[in-house]
Protein backbone atom coordinates (compact mmCIF):
# COMPACT_ATOMS: atom_id res chain seq x y z
CA UNK A 1 0.00 0.00 0.00
CA UNK A 2 1.37 3.43 -0.97
CA UNK A 3 1.82 5.69 2.03
CA UNK A 4 -0.16 8.98 1.62
CA UNK A 5 1.90 12.09 1.02
CA UNK A 6 1.92 14.56 3.90
CA UNK A 7 1.61 17.85 2.11
CA UNK A 8 0.45 21.42 2.69
CA UNK A 9 -1.91 23.50 0.59
CA UNK A 10 -1.77 27.29 0.40
CA UNK A 11 -4.82 29.09 -1.03
CA UNK A 12 -4.74 32.74 -2.05
CA UNK A 13 -8.02 34.51 -2.83
CA UNK A 14 -7.57 37.46 -5.19
CA UNK A 15 -9.99 39.91 -6.77
CA UNK A 16 -11.00 37.62 -9.63
CA UNK A 17 -8.90 34.45 -9.38
CA UNK A 18 -7.94 31.90 -6.77
CA UNK A 19 -4.42 30.49 -6.63
CA UNK A 20 -3.43 27.28 -4.92
CA UNK A 21 -0.17 25.46 -4.32
CA UNK A 22 0.62 22.06 -2.88
CA UNK A 23 4.05 21.46 -1.39
CA UNK A 24 6.14 19.37 0.96
CA UNK A 25 8.44 21.68 2.90
CA UNK A 26 9.63 24.02 0.18
CA UNK A 27 9.20 21.55 -2.69
CA UNK A 28 6.36 22.46 -5.04
CA UNK A 29 4.14 19.50 -5.96
CA UNK A 30 1.55 21.38 -7.97
CA UNK A 31 -0.23 24.67 -8.47
CA UNK A 32 -3.58 25.93 -9.69
CA UNK A 33 -5.01 29.25 -10.84
CA UNK A 34 -8.78 29.38 -11.30
CA UNK A 35 -10.73 32.46 -12.38
CA UNK A 36 -14.03 33.19 -10.65
CA UNK A 37 -16.89 35.63 -11.15
CA UNK A 38 -16.87 38.20 -8.30
CA UNK A 39 -20.52 39.01 -9.06
CA UNK A 40 -21.62 35.38 -8.55
CA UNK A 41 -22.31 34.57 -4.91
CA UNK A 42 -19.49 32.53 -3.33
CA UNK A 43 -18.09 31.44 -6.69
CA UNK A 44 -14.64 31.97 -5.16
CA UNK A 45 -15.46 29.45 -2.41
CA UNK A 46 -16.47 26.87 -5.00
CA UNK A 47 -13.12 27.44 -6.73
CA UNK A 48 -11.32 26.87 -3.42
CA UNK A 49 -13.12 23.56 -2.99
CA UNK A 50 -12.35 22.65 -6.59
CA UNK A 51 -8.65 23.41 -6.03
CA UNK A 52 -8.54 21.13 -3.00
CA UNK A 53 -10.36 18.38 -4.90
CA UNK A 54 -7.83 18.57 -7.74
CA UNK A 55 -4.92 18.17 -5.33
CA UNK A 56 -6.71 15.41 -3.42
CA UNK A 57 -7.35 13.38 -6.58
CA UNK A 58 -3.62 13.34 -7.29
CA UNK A 59 -1.99 13.47 -3.85
CA UNK A 60 -4.57 12.37 -1.29
CA UNK A 61 -6.02 14.50 1.50
CA UNK A 62 -3.91 17.51 2.44
CA UNK A 63 -2.23 17.41 5.84
CA UNK A 64 -2.84 21.10 6.48
CA UNK A 65 -4.23 24.12 4.69
CA UNK A 66 -3.69 27.86 4.97
CA UNK A 67 -5.71 30.66 3.37
CA UNK A 68 -4.75 34.15 2.25
CA UNK A 69 -7.53 36.64 1.50
CA UNK A 70 -8.16 40.38 1.27
CA UNK A 71 -9.26 42.20 4.40
CA UNK A 72 -8.49 42.25 8.10
CA UNK A 73 -8.01 38.79 9.57
CA UNK A 74 -9.79 37.92 12.83
CA UNK A 75 -7.63 37.57 15.93
CA UNK A 76 -8.33 33.82 16.09
CA UNK A 77 -7.14 33.55 12.45
CA UNK A 78 -10.22 31.50 11.54
CA UNK A 79 -11.78 34.08 9.21
CA UNK A 80 -11.60 37.50 7.63
CA UNK A 81 -13.17 39.94 10.07
CA UNK A 82 -13.56 42.92 7.75
CA UNK A 83 -13.48 43.30 3.96
CA UNK A 84 -15.43 46.38 2.87
CA UNK A 85 -16.92 46.63 -0.59
CA UNK A 86 -15.84 43.38 -2.23
CA UNK A 87 -16.27 39.58 -2.14
CA UNK A 88 -19.65 39.33 -0.43
CA UNK A 89 -19.79 36.44 2.02
CA UNK A 90 -16.10 36.56 2.89
CA UNK A 91 -16.50 38.47 6.16
CA UNK A 92 -16.94 36.05 9.05
CA UNK A 93 -16.65 32.92 6.90
CA UNK A 94 -15.03 30.13 8.92
CA UNK A 95 -12.71 28.59 6.37
CA UNK A 96 -12.19 25.32 8.22
CA UNK A 97 -15.95 24.66 8.25
CA UNK A 98 -16.39 25.91 4.68
CA UNK A 99 -13.71 23.52 3.41
CA UNK A 100 -14.91 20.60 5.52
CA UNK A 101 -11.79 20.43 7.68
CA UNK A 102 -11.84 19.19 11.25
CA UNK A 103 -8.58 20.97 12.11
CA UNK A 104 -7.75 24.66 12.02
CA UNK A 105 -7.25 26.51 8.74
CA UNK A 106 -5.24 29.65 9.54
CA UNK A 107 -6.35 32.73 7.61
CA UNK A 108 -4.06 35.67 6.83
CA UNK A 109 -4.45 39.01 5.11
CA UNK A 110 -3.32 38.64 1.50
CA UNK A 111 -0.53 41.24 1.64
CA UNK A 112 0.74 39.82 4.94
CA UNK A 113 0.79 36.39 3.32
CA UNK A 114 2.63 37.69 0.24
CA UNK A 115 5.26 39.24 2.51
CA UNK A 116 5.66 35.97 4.42
CA UNK A 117 5.90 34.04 1.16
CA UNK A 118 8.62 36.31 -0.21
CA UNK A 119 10.48 36.12 3.11
CA UNK A 120 10.29 32.31 3.03
CA UNK A 121 11.03 31.53 -0.60
CA UNK A 122 11.35 34.82 -2.51
CA UNK A 123 12.99 38.22 -2.77
CA UNK A 124 12.82 39.05 0.95
CA UNK A 125 14.84 36.05 2.14
CA UNK A 126 17.47 37.03 4.71
CA UNK A 127 16.12 40.50 5.50
CA UNK A 128 15.09 41.40 9.05
CA UNK A 129 13.69 44.81 8.07
CA UNK A 130 11.79 44.96 4.80
CA UNK A 131 8.43 46.07 3.51
CA UNK A 132 6.35 45.03 0.53
CA UNK A 133 3.70 46.71 -1.60
CA UNK A 134 1.39 44.61 -3.75
CA UNK A 135 0.11 46.63 -6.68
CA UNK A 136 -3.09 45.24 -8.15
CA UNK A 137 -6.82 45.89 -7.86
CA UNK A 138 -5.92 47.78 -4.71
CA UNK A 139 -2.57 48.35 -3.03
CA UNK A 140 -1.72 45.93 -0.25
CA UNK A 141 1.16 46.33 2.12
CA UNK A 142 3.09 44.48 4.78
CA UNK A 143 6.30 44.93 6.75
CA UNK A 144 8.74 42.78 8.63
CA UNK A 145 10.36 44.75 11.45
CA UNK A 146 13.29 43.28 13.36
CA UNK A 147 12.46 39.86 11.98
CA UNK A 148 8.75 39.91 12.90
CA UNK A 149 5.70 40.54 10.74
CA UNK A 150 4.18 43.89 11.77
CA UNK A 151 0.61 43.18 12.92
CA UNK A 152 -0.17 45.97 15.37
CA UNK A 153 -2.91 45.97 18.02
CA UNK A 154 -5.71 44.61 15.81
CA UNK A 155 -3.86 42.98 12.91
CA UNK A 156 -4.25 46.12 10.80
CA UNK A 157 -0.51 46.84 10.76
CA UNK A 158 1.12 47.11 7.35
CA UNK A 159 -1.86 48.43 5.38
CA UNK A 160 0.55 50.79 3.66
CA UNK A 161 -1.62 51.33 0.60
CA UNK A 162 -4.09 53.32 2.69
CA UNK A 163 -1.62 56.12 3.53
CA UNK A 164 -2.91 59.48 2.31
CA UNK A 165 -1.08 61.46 -0.38
CA UNK A 166 -3.86 63.99 -1.03
CA UNK A 167 -6.18 65.12 1.76
CA UNK A 168 -8.68 66.41 -0.79
CA UNK A 169 -8.65 63.30 -3.00
CA UNK A 170 -11.38 60.67 -3.39
CA UNK A 171 -11.62 58.11 -0.60
CA UNK A 172 -10.57 54.49 -0.85
CA UNK A 173 -12.35 51.42 0.58
CA UNK A 174 -10.91 52.19 4.02
CA UNK A 175 -12.24 55.78 3.90
CA UNK A 176 -8.81 57.38 3.41
CA UNK A 177 -8.74 60.37 1.04
CA UNK A 178 -6.19 60.39 -1.76
CA UNK A 179 -4.40 57.22 -0.71
CA UNK A 180 -1.69 55.37 -2.61
CA UNK A 181 -4.38 52.85 -3.57
CA UNK A 182 -6.39 55.67 -5.18
CA UNK A 183 -3.26 56.92 -6.96
CA UNK A 184 -2.17 53.67 -8.62
CA UNK A 185 -4.62 50.84 -7.89
CA UNK A 186 -6.40 49.22 -10.81
CA UNK A 187 -9.69 49.97 -9.02
CA UNK A 188 -9.39 53.67 -9.93
CA UNK A 189 -7.77 53.60 -13.38
CA UNK A 190 -11.04 54.23 -15.20
CA UNK A 191 -11.65 57.35 -13.09
CA UNK A 192 -8.02 58.52 -13.24
CA UNK A 193 -8.01 58.25 -17.02
CA UNK A 194 -11.47 59.84 -17.38
CA UNK A 195 -12.79 56.68 -19.02
CA UNK A 196 -9.96 56.22 -21.53
CA UNK A 197 -8.54 53.03 -20.02
CA UNK A 198 -10.47 50.23 -18.33
CA UNK A 199 -7.40 48.51 -16.86
CA UNK A 200 -3.88 49.40 -15.82
CA UNK A 201 -2.66 46.89 -18.41
CA UNK A 202 -4.30 49.00 -21.13
CA UNK A 203 -2.84 52.18 -19.65
CA UNK A 204 0.71 50.77 -19.56
CA UNK A 205 0.40 49.40 -23.09
CA UNK A 206 -0.58 52.86 -24.33
CA UNK A 207 2.29 54.41 -22.36
CA UNK A 208 4.72 51.97 -23.98
CA UNK A 209 3.30 52.89 -27.40
CA UNK A 210 4.10 56.54 -26.77
CA UNK A 211 0.59 57.83 -26.05
CA UNK A 212 1.08 61.26 -24.43
CA UNK A 213 -2.12 61.17 -22.37
CA UNK A 214 -1.34 57.68 -21.08
CA UNK A 215 2.20 58.79 -20.24
CA UNK A 216 0.93 61.70 -18.16
CA UNK A 217 -1.52 59.51 -16.24
CA UNK A 218 0.91 56.62 -15.70
CA UNK A 219 3.89 58.74 -14.68
CA UNK A 220 1.79 60.68 -12.18
CA UNK A 221 0.79 57.36 -10.60
CA UNK A 222 4.42 56.19 -10.51
CA UNK A 223 5.49 59.47 -8.91
CA UNK A 224 2.86 58.93 -6.21
CA UNK A 225 4.30 55.47 -5.64
CA UNK A 226 7.83 56.89 -5.38
CA UNK A 227 6.75 59.48 -2.82
CA UNK A 228 4.97 56.80 -0.79
CA UNK A 229 8.00 54.52 -0.87
CA UNK A 230 10.29 57.39 0.10
CA UNK A 231 8.02 58.27 3.02
CA UNK A 232 7.83 54.66 4.18
CA UNK A 233 11.61 54.31 3.94
CA UNK A 234 11.88 57.25 6.34
CA UNK A 235 9.41 55.62 8.73
CA UNK A 236 10.55 51.99 8.64
CA UNK A 237 14.23 52.25 7.59
CA UNK A 238 14.18 48.94 5.67
CA UNK A 239 17.03 46.97 4.13
CA UNK A 240 14.95 46.58 0.96
CA UNK A 241 11.55 47.27 -0.57
CA UNK A 242 9.71 44.52 -2.46
CA UNK A 243 7.15 45.30 -5.17
CA UNK A 244 4.68 42.62 -6.21
CA UNK A 245 1.21 42.25 -7.69
CA UNK A 246 0.00 42.40 -11.26
CA UNK A 247 1.04 46.00 -11.88
CA UNK A 248 4.62 45.22 -10.81
CA UNK A 249 4.83 42.85 -13.77
CA UNK A 250 5.12 45.97 -15.96
CA UNK A 251 8.86 45.59 -15.39
CA UNK A 252 10.95 48.37 -16.90
CA UNK A 253 7.89 50.53 -17.58
CA UNK A 254 7.41 50.71 -13.81
CA UNK A 255 10.88 50.34 -12.33
CA UNK A 256 12.73 52.79 -14.58
CA UNK A 257 10.53 55.86 -13.95
CA UNK A 258 10.09 54.80 -10.32
CA UNK A 259 13.86 54.86 -9.76
CA UNK A 260 14.06 58.24 -11.48
CA UNK A 261 11.49 59.73 -9.11
CA UNK A 262 13.14 58.08 -6.11
CA UNK A 263 16.40 59.74 -7.15
CA UNK A 264 14.62 63.02 -6.44
CA UNK A 265 12.77 62.22 -3.19
CA UNK A 266 14.61 59.46 -1.31
CA UNK A 267 16.64 60.58 1.70
CA UNK A 268 20.10 59.08 1.16
CA UNK A 269 22.16 59.48 4.36
CA UNK A 270 25.87 59.06 3.54
CA UNK A 271 24.80 58.06 0.04
CA UNK A 272 22.92 54.95 1.23
CA UNK A 273 20.15 53.78 -1.14
CA UNK A 274 17.47 51.25 -0.36
CA UNK A 275 17.15 48.65 -3.14
CA UNK A 276 13.75 48.28 -4.79
CA UNK A 277 13.31 44.62 -5.71
CA UNK A 278 10.66 42.84 -7.78
CA UNK A 279 8.85 40.04 -6.01
CA UNK A 280 10.12 36.61 -7.08
CA UNK A 281 7.07 34.46 -6.43
CA UNK A 282 4.77 36.45 -8.70
CA UNK A 283 1.06 35.86 -8.34
CA UNK A 284 1.65 32.84 -6.08
CA UNK A 285 3.38 34.79 -3.26
CA UNK A 286 0.21 34.86 -1.17
CA UNK A 287 -0.31 31.12 -1.62
CA UNK A 288 3.24 30.47 -0.41
CA UNK A 289 2.65 32.68 2.60
CA UNK A 290 -0.61 30.88 3.39
CA UNK A 291 1.20 27.53 3.21
CA UNK A 292 3.97 28.84 5.47
CA UNK A 293 1.36 29.97 8.02
CA UNK A 294 -0.29 26.53 7.94
CA UNK A 295 3.07 24.82 8.54
CA UNK A 296 3.90 27.17 11.41
CA UNK A 297 0.47 26.63 12.97
CA UNK A 298 1.19 22.90 13.16
CA UNK A 299 4.41 23.65 15.04
CA UNK A 300 2.71 25.87 17.64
Amino acid sequence: MVKPIQYTVGIDLGGSSLKGIALVGGELLGQSNLAFDPAQDLDWLEKARETLAQFQDRLGVATNIGVSAPGLAAKDRASILCMPGRLQGLEGLNWAAALGRSGAVPVANDAHAAMLGEAWRGAAQGFRNVFMLTLGTGVGGAAIVNGQLLLGATGRGGHLGHASLDIDGPTDVAGMPGSLEVAIGNCTVLARSEGRFATTHELIAAFEAGDSIASKIWLRSVKALACSIGSLINILDPEAVILGGGIARAGRSLFKPLQSYLDQVEWKPSGHRVPILPAQLGEFAGAYGAAWAAIEAQRD
